[in-house]
């Protein structure tokens, strides 16, 4: 998770970081079909429809720092009419509004575009919106600073968790509700485009070159990703046959650098297959922007890193695996509101901790007790399954959700705790969940009932006891030398 922002510090994992210089289970299907405005951001998004697919066509122009764009919106309607609903854009000029190819009364104010058709739409029936805008895009406000589109020194880069997709384009702004996406972006030929999903064309006319791909797997809005800049693009080991496909795009004087930074995301991406089952999408692509991030950034298909990220030392290789873990765990399977943010990030936590029990580094349980001590010393009033918004990028949570995960492998064993992971990540690919749906999960595997030590982890915000485990079932191999230390 990251957020942009000039000359900003934040703590290592705080909030969104910012620039310093295909099938659903039972579970998911309910949840999706309840869940109402998020209590974190009420503001942003729509319960009474969902998006089943935008097309996006986009033409910026990184100089006056211009862009326009077309949206075309496939969505279906709630379980009542619609008589008007809304989408979250920033502060655009909107050109033209059509839903089913007619006219409708809209207004524009707040972030919010309120949309009225020329009559109700039916309960459960298919619809359409376009809308054209135009204008100079800029991070939207947050607690936490600015997000989304961020206009670099030679290009652009979206970082958008949690709310920062409005930022560039209408979008029901929502994190259940999740959508495939063609994004068209035509930029002038000196800027590479990279985003989440397959490329399908590269067009180039006179001065400008359209960049065209397709993201079919469900995707939050959040978690559109997009860089512009100028890139050199490498691959990222052999993916052989059925193999994940794996690129680089980066500044051509880090190139040098970056092999050796990254030279073991090949095997990082061969271990969480192993644990959390098939990579998730088509492809996965990681970009360093020339700019310095507090820390990396997170999208679907895709993770953008910071120059300062690249030290040819292996010194960011934690995080490397931190946003590697996030396609499994926060994009595939995503969450139904903010409030179970946890479910991202401490699954991510711990697949660090998996990669260096694996890569010769420390134990996840040595990692747990270095962890454990830090929490033991800072406040106690967090409550991991509601934490509130003001606490959802709290460093705490990011540690204590490790810790859940550690708990729970302690109490389910080696077989049993993998086990359940590749059928959570199996069950729910493409949809949403929340902290009971995990819970519920969980207790499929258990001998015993865990109801204790949910209560303890997940509910209450004094630290339980470090949990404990005889040994780790990971074979280490290959025999890397250590790099958590």
């Amino acid at each position: 998770m990251a957020s942009l922002g000039a000359a900003r510090t934040a703590p290592r994992e705080v909030a969104p970081a910012r620039r310093t210089s295909t099938g659903q289970g039972a579970d998911t299907a309910v949840v999706q079909r309840t869940v109402g405005a998020d209590p974190y951001f009420p503001a942003n998004g729509d319960a009474r429809y969902r998006v089943h697919r935008y097309e996006l066509a986009v033409d910026y122009r990184p100089g006056p720092n211009r862009l326009s764009g077309t949206a075309r919106l496939n969505a279906i309607a709630g379980r009542a009419p619609l008589a008007e609903f809304l989408l979250n854009l920033a502060d655009f000029k909107v050109g033209r509004v059509r839903v089913d190819g007619r006219a409708p009364h809209y207004t524009h104010r707040g972030g919010r575009l309120r949309i009225r058709p020329a009559k109700p739409i039916r309960a459960g029936a298919a619809f359409t919106v376009e809308v054209h805008w135009s204008g100079n895009p800029k991070p939207v406000r947050s607690p936490w600073g600015g997000l989304g589109w961020e206009e670099l020194e030679d290009g652009a880069l979206v970082a958008s968790q949690p709310v920062g997709a409005p930022s560039w384009y209408p979008c029901n702004d929502r994190p259940a509700d999740k959508a495939s996406y063609q994004l068209s972006i035509t930029t002038p030929s000196a800027y590479s485009v990279v985003a989440g999903g397959r490329l399908l064309t590269r067009t180039t006319k006179a001065s400008t070159t359209t960049w065209v791909y397709e993201q079919s797997a469900p995707t939050s809005s959040y978690l559109v990703g997009l860089s512009i800049g100028t890139y050199q693009t490498v691959l990222l080991g052999d993916p052989g046959l059925g193999g994940v496909p794996q690129a680089g795009h980066i500044p051509a004087h880090l190139l040098t650098s970056f092999s050796r930074d990254f030279a073991r995301q090949p095997a990082m991406m061969e271990l969480f297959e192993e644990v959390f089952g098939p990579y998730p999408f088509g492809e996965y692509a990681v970009v360093v922007t020339e700019e310095e991030l507090d820390v990396p950034v997170e999208a679907q298909g895709l993770s953008l890193f910071g120059a300062n990220h690249v030290d040819g030392a292996r010194g960011s290789e934690r995080l490397i695996a931190h946003e590697l873990a996030h396609q499994w765990f926060g994009n595939s399977v995503s969450i139904a509101d903010w409030r179970h943010i946890w479910l991202n990030e401490g699954f991510a936590k711990y697949a660090e901790w998996l990669w260096s029990e694996r890569s010769g580094g420390r134990s996840a349980q040595a990692l747990a007790a270095l962890a454990h001590r830090k929490l033991a010393g800072l406040p106690q009033d967090l409550q991991l399954a509601d934490p509130g918004r003001k606490l959802m990028f709290d460093d705490r949570l990011y540690e204590r959700g490790g810790l859940v995960l550690h708990a729970v492998r302690c109490a389910l064993g080696d077989e049993s705790f993998f086990r359940m992971l590749r059928a959570w990540a199996a069950l729910h690919r493409g949809g949403a969940v929340t902290t009971e749906s995990f819970t519920r999960h969980v207790a499929r595997y258990a001998s015993d009932s865990l109801d204790d030590l949910f209560t303890a982890w997940l509910h209450e915000t004094a630290l339980p006891p470090l949990p404990s485990a005889s040994g780790a079932v990971i074979p280490a191999r290959p025999p890397y030398p250590p790099t958590n230390i």
